[in-house]
């Protein structure tokens, strides 16, 4: 039998099914179940086991079958394979224990603004505050979904929180990789369109999980998945900002004078940009109100009805109801689930046209990269694959110097496919739609991480606006033959002594020797990730330290 119509018909059986529910009706559900908390603001508070407070990537499995097997980059540390016959025994043993529950929580919503490959997506779970979680973040079903190149092939999500795996065939599996544990699972088969949450709490693993599938199925239909934020000028132009953790991809994307489309998951096809999402899943550890009130007025500002539907996820609150974001000891990762019409500025359709700007936010903790720099077609694909960011000293035990971090298409785990498949996509969209590429180092300046200082903000706003305008377009420029980059001479409302690097370090040798070491290593991580892959000879000839 298939595994999904093994879960339909466990479904149409039981007693006790919620299927489509309202939001208020969920909303009542969670707090009557007792789930979640109602905060001062309304906001739902819930904590979750010590070990689901974060992605768990030793316990992220892709199904791997015979026939599409060459699809996926095994190779990256990300894609772990899962047996089929692995996989049948786990949805067997989920599918057994959900029927054995009170009440199950069915919910149909769809992946994708854009109606066009909009991808169907069934939540199944015990929990109401899953199926709230996936009201939040996927979007309601359109009336045209018929239109879908999906329409008749959707996903089926099986979520069980709070339900620890007792499967011998899996842990036999876990114990042969010597990696993860045995109670816990996140699982999507691609092929026949399955997706399992189990033992997994953390609200982040639906949601990454079906985003996966998304970048998974996409390239093939000649849909670029990206995982970056983009918003809206007043005449219609479309930016996009891409960039790993501290990079500050929210915190610029989110601007009083551009509209948002959307701030992590997104679509680039023939019809122009479109958010995935119908919400925000935001981090709040450390959330300055001054700095991002937007996303602090959506998770702690009042509303009328008691429990409005943000998912408030492992933050520090004390018995009185006052929060504390700057408390880690619960989790650095505390998060807020919210509908994007929580936040002012937003675009109605959250979609919008081809962009016109492309910004790769770094941050440099070395130092070395300038403050910006415009990239050709073949140098934006080569930035793409490397992903780049620096790790600082202190965030991790033993981290005594910045260390190098590369995460391709700034999101490696939840881009599953060959890297070639999204890096041409991305080629062929530049040169189609003649977007501008530039790269953007929020990181340090005058020194490394310790030493120098940290790009100031409001520099970092000038040159994004620059960028935005079009007035770095027609300025002059030098080019960096170290990391094969152009350099702008000047720009706008900023001092044009900063925009090379090495200007602004007193002991230019020690410049020398830090850009010519963060060249190796770029060129060292590229010949061990791309070396006979097949990546374009002009690609390969960007690559820094080349």
């Amino acid at each position: 039998m298939n595994p999904s119509t093994e879960l339909l018909e466990m479904i149409g059986k039981h007693q006790s099914v919620q299927s489509d529910l309202t939001r208020p009706q969920i909303i009542d559900q969670v707090i009557k179940r007792q789930e979640a908390f109602v905060s001062f603001s309304g906001a739902l508070v819930a904590w979750t086991p010590p070990e689901s407070t974060g992605r768990s990537p030793d316990n992220t499995y892709i199904v791997r079958h015979r026939d599409s097997q060459d699809k996926i980059d095994w190779h990256s540390k990300a894609n772990n394979p899962l047996a089929p016959e692995v996989f049948d025994s786990l949805w067997a043993e989920a599918v057994g224990i959900l029927a054995g529950k009170e009440k199950i929580y069915e919910l149909d919503r769809v992946i994708g603004a854009d109606s066009s490959y909009a991808l169907p997506v069934k939540t199944v779970s015990d929990r109401a505050l899953t199926a709230l979680f996936a009201d939040n973040m996927f979007r309601p079903v359109p009336e045209d979904l018929d239109k879908s190149i999906f329409a008749e092939t959707g996903f089926t999500l099986l979520v069980l929180p709070y339900d620890k795996i007792n499967n011998k065939l899996y842990q036999q599996s876990v114990t042969k990789r010597g990696e993860g544990d045995g109670d816990m699972i996140i699982v999507a088969d691609m092929d026949r369109r399955l997706g399992l949450v189990y033992g997994s709490a953390y609200c982040g693993s639906t949601k990454k999980l079906m985003f996966t599938a998304m970048n998974y199925l996409l390239p093939e239909q000649g849909i670029l998945p990206l995982h970056c934020s983009a918003n809206e000028g007043t005449d219609g132009d479309v930016a996009l900002l891409l960039g790993l953790s501290g990079t500050g991809k929210t915190t610029l994307s989110i601007d009083p004078g551009r509209k948002l489309i959307g701030d992590d998951e997104h679509g680039w096809s023939d019809n122009g940009v479109a958010n995935f999402e119908n919400g925000c899943y935001a981090k709040l550890i450390n959330l300055n109100p001054k700095k991002e009130p937007g996303i602090h007025q959506a998770t702690f500002g009042k509303r009328e009805q008691t429990g409005n539907g943000c998912i408030i996820e492992n933050t520090m609150m004390y018995p009185d109801g006052t929060f504390d974001l700057n408390d880690e000891r619960l989790t650095p990762n505390s998060r807020a689930s919210f509908p994007m019409e929580f936040l002012d500025n937003v675009k109605d359709s959250v979609k919008g046209d081809h962009p016109r700007t492309i910004l790769f936010l770094t941050a440099d903790a070395n130092g070395v990269l300038p403050p910006v720099a415009k990239l050709t077609s073949d140098q934006a694909m080569l930035w793409f694959l490397l992903g780049y960011t620096s790790k600082l000293a202190g965030t991790e035990t033993g981290v005594i110097e910045p260390t190098t971090t590369f995460s391709r298409f700034f999101g490696e785990p939840f881009m599953p496919r060959n890297p070639g498949d999204y890096a041409s996509l991305l080629g062929e969209k530049i040169a189609k739609h003649k977007a501008q590429v530039y790269l953007v180092n929020t990181g340090w300046s005058g020194g490394p991480y310790g030493v120098g200082e940290r790009m100031d903000i409001t520099v970092t706003r000038s040159i994004v606006e620059a960028a935005l305008s079009g007035g770095l377009e027609k300025v002059e420029y030098k080019e960096d033959k170290r990391f094969h980059i152009a350099t702008p001479k000047t720009c706008p409302n900023v001092d044009s002594q900063i925009l090379q690097a090495i200007n602004t370090w007193k002991d230019k040798g020690a410049y020398k020797k830090r850009a010519d070491a963060l060249a190796q290593e770029f060129s060292d991580y590229f010949d061990k990730m791309y070396g006979g892959k097949g990546i374009d000879k002009n690609v390969t000839k960007q690559c820094p330290g080349k």
